[in-house]
C-alpha cells in the first residue's frame, strides 16, 4: 500500500540558535524542533535529561491527605491491600508500592483482578474478599478512578480507598476515596499530566520516604518497564524517568528481571526501549492476557534467581503460548476479511468470531489496522454479551465513532486510537452497519491512506557518525519522541540487491557523493528496486559495528 510522506517543515532559525547555543548539528536542533521544544533552555534540558528536572510529588492534589492516611495505618497496624492493573504498568506499579510499604513496616498484601474472569478495575467480589481478610486500606494503582460503585461498596465495609490512577476522567465527577491521586483531576497544580500509573505509584513512594534512608530512586527500574510498556509520552518526567530507569535495567540489579531479560535472550546485550516494547514488555503482558498475572508479579518481586529463573521461564512459555493463539485469530480473521469486507464500503473493519481469546483479540485488531489501514474492532463471542477490542489509524477517532453507536452497546470505553466494548450479540451486524454508515471526512482521501511521518529531508554525506551519535542522545525513543526517520532523493541502487533473511534485503545506495548500506528487514513488505534504478528512500540511521568495522547503515522505512 502505498505511503503519504509527511516531511516536517525546516524550522531554519531554530537549528541556527540550537546549533550555536548548545553546540549540537543543525539535524539534532531540527529533531528538537519536531519534538516542540522551542527554546534553547528547554532543549539544553531535553539533551540534559537530569532527575533534578522532575517535579515535587507533593504537587499533586491528593498527595497530602494520601500520605497521612497511609502513614496512619502503618503507625497502627492497618492491613493494607494494593490492588492494581494486570498489565505491565499495572504490576509495576503494584510492585513499586507493595516495596515501598513493605520497607517502611506495613502489613501489606496485593490483589490483581484475572483478566477472564473479573475484568479490569476494582471490583466487589475482591472488595468483599479484603473484609474478610481485615483489610482496613486499599490503594488502588493504575486503575480506580471510574469505580463509584465499587469505592461506596467498600465505605460501607468500613474500608478506606485511596485511588492512583493516571486514566482520563470522564466529565468532572470523582469517586468518594478518602484521597486521589491523578494529575488530570481538576485543581490538580503537578505540571505533567502525563505520567503512567507506575509513575505515579512512584511519586507516592518518594512522598512517603521524605525523611526517611529509603530511595524511592531504587524503583527506577520498575518505572522505565511499566512507562514504556504502557505507550505513554516518552516526553518531558516519562523521558527522564524512563531513560533513568534503562540505565538501572542495565546495571542487573533486580533479579526478576535480570532473569526475565537472561530467559528472552537478552543476556549480555543493552537493554534499549525497543527491547522493552517488543520482547520484556510482551512477556510480562501476555501472563494477563492469557489469565492470571500472578506469576508475573512474583517474578517482579523475586529475591531468589532460580526461583526467578524459573518464573521467567514460565512466561516465556505463556508468551509463546499468546503467540500461537494470536496466530490462529490473525489467520481466521484474514479469511473473514476476505469473505464479509467490502472496502469501498466499510470504513471500519468489524468482525466476531466463537473461536477468539479475548486477551488476545487487541492485539490482532492492532495487526490488521496496520496491514489494511482501516481502524478494526475485534469481537470475542460468549454468551450473550461479548467484548470487543478496536485500534484506530493516525488520523481517525476511534472513540467518537463508538460514541455515535453507543445506544447499540452495553458497555465501552477508550480513546482515540483503542477501546473496548461490550455489545450483545445479536446486535453485532446493527454495530457494523452504523458504524460504517456514518459520515467521515475525506474518506477517498489522506485518512485512509497509511502516512510516513519523516523528521528531515538530509543528503546522505550530512549523516556522520558524530552526527548518529548525537541523535541517539534523544533516546529513549517511544511515543511522541519516536526514533527519528530521514528522506533522501535521488539516490542510485548501485548493486543489485541481496536477500537476507526469509522476506528482508540489503543494497547499496549513492548520491554520486556518499555511498550507504540499506536494509529492510522484511516488516514493512517493500518492493526490490533494480540494480542501477533511481529511488528516494525512507529509513532510520544507524551505525553499524561488524567485526569492528563501523559504517553507516540506514534502516528501510520506505521506498519510491
Amino acid at each position: 500500500m502505498k505511503k503519504i510522506w509527511n516531511v516536517k517543515p525546516v524550522n531554519s532559525a531554530i537549528q541556527n540558535a540550537f546549533s550555536k547555543e548548545l553546540n549540537i548539528s543543525k539535524i539534532t536542533a531540527q529533531l528538537l524542533s519536531n519534538r516542540g521544544v522551542d527554546n534553547a533552555k528547554d532543549a539544553g534540558e531535553f539533551i540534559a535529561c537530569s532527575l533534578s528536572s522532575c517535579h515535587d510529588p507533593f504537587l499533586m492534589k491528593g498527595m497530602e491527605q494520601a500520605v497521612k492516611r497511609i502513614k496512619s495505618a502503618i503507625l497502627s497496624k492497618e492491613k493494607i491491600l494494593i490492588y492494581g492493573d494486570y498489565d505491565v504498568d499495572g504490576m509495576t506499579a503494584v510492585t513499586v508500592l507493595y516495596t515501598a510499604l513493605k520497607n517502611l513496616g506495613a502489613i501489606v498484601h496485593t490483589y490483581i483482578p484475572n483478566r477472564l474472569e473479573e475484568g479490569y478495575g476494582l471490583n466487589v467480589g475482591a472488595i468483599k474478599k479484603a473484609e474478610r481478610d481485615g483489610v482496613s486500606l486499599i490503594v488502588t494503582v493504575d486503575c480506580g478512578i471510574g469505580s463509584f460503585a465499587e469505592i461506596e461498596h467498600a465505605k460501607a465495609y468500613k474500608i478506606d480507598v485511596i485511588v492512583t490512577d493516571h486514566h482520563e476522567i470522564v466529565g468532572s465527577r470523582l469517586p468518594g476515596a478518602c484521597a486521589i491521586i491523578n494529575p488530570l483531576q481538576e485543581g490538580c497544580e503537578y505540571p505533567f499530566k502525563h505520567l503512567a500509573g507506575v509513575g505515579i505509584a512512584y511519586k507516592l513512594a518518594k512522598a512517603l520516604y521524605e525523611g526517611t534512608p529509603f530511595l524511592a530512586e531504587d524503583f527506577l527500574d520498575l518505572v522505565s518497564l511499566g512507562t514504556i510498556a504502557d505507550v505513554v509520552p516518552l516526553k518531558e518526567e516519562n523521558r527522564i524517568l524512563a531513560k533513568h530507569g534503562l540505565d538501572e535495567i542495565n546495571r542487573r540489579t533486580r533479579i526478576g528481571l535480570g532473569a526475565l531479560a537472561e530467559a528472552s535472550g537478552l543476556n549480555g546485550k543493552e537493554i534499549s526501549s525497543g527491547h522493552i516494547g517488543f520482547i520484556l514488555g510482551p512477556r510480562i503482558n501476555a501472563m494477563g492476557r492469557m489469565g492470571s498475572p500472578q506469576k508475573a508479579l512474583e517474578l517482579l518481586m523475586a529475591k531468589d534467581r532460580v526461583e526467578a529463573l524459573k518464573l521467567a521461564k514460565t512466561l516465556n512459555a505463556e508468551n509463546r503460548n499468546r503467540q500461537k493463539v494470536e496466530a490462529g485469530i490473525l489467520e481466521e480473521a484474514l479469511s473473514k476479511i476476505e469473505r464479509e469486507i467490502n472496502f469501498k464500503h466499510h470504513k471500519v473493519i468489524v468482525l466476531w468470531s466463537e473461536n477468539w481469546h479475548p486477551g488476545v483479540i487487541g492485539i490482532v485488531a492492532s495487526r490488521i489496522a496496520d496491514r489494511f489501514y482501516r481502524p478494526t474492532i475485534l469481537v470475542s463471542l460468549d454468551g450473550k454479551h461479548c467484548k470487543g477490542s478496536g485500534r484506530s489509524i493516525e488520523k481517525f477517532n476511534l472513540l467518537d465513532a463508538i460514541l455515535k453507536c453507543k445506544d447499540l452497546l452495553a458497555g465501552f470505553g477508550g480513546h482515540e486510537r483503542a477501546c473496548g466494548i461490550t455489545i450483545e450479540k445479536d446486535k453485532l451486524n446493527d454495530f457494523r452497519e452504523m458504524i460504517n454508515s456514518l459520515e467521515y471526512e475525506d474518506f477517498a482521501g489522506e485518512v485512509f491512506s497509511p502516512q510516513l511521518n519523516i523528521d528531515m529531508e538530509v543528503s546522505l554525506n550530512s549523516l556522520t557518525e558524530s552526527v548518529i551519535d548525537e541523535i541517539e542522545r534523544l533516546a529513549p525513543f517511544g511515543e511522541e519522541n519516536p526514533r527519528p526517520v530521514f528522506s533522501s532523493r535521488n539516490l542510485l541502487v548501485k548493486e543489485g540487491a541481496r536477500q537476507i533473511g526469509k522476506n528482508g534485503f540489503k543494497m547499496w545506495v549513492t548520491d554520486n557523493s556518499t555511498t550507504c548500506e540499506a536494509v529492510s528487514f522484511g516488516r514493512n513488505q517493500l518492493e526490490v528496486p533494480r540494480a542501477g534504478s533511481g529511488v528516494n528512500l525512507a529509513y532510520i540511521p544507524s551505525i553499524n559495528d561488524w567485526q569492528g568495522l563501523q559504517s553507516i547503515q540506514l534502516e528501510l522505512k520506505d521506498i519510491q
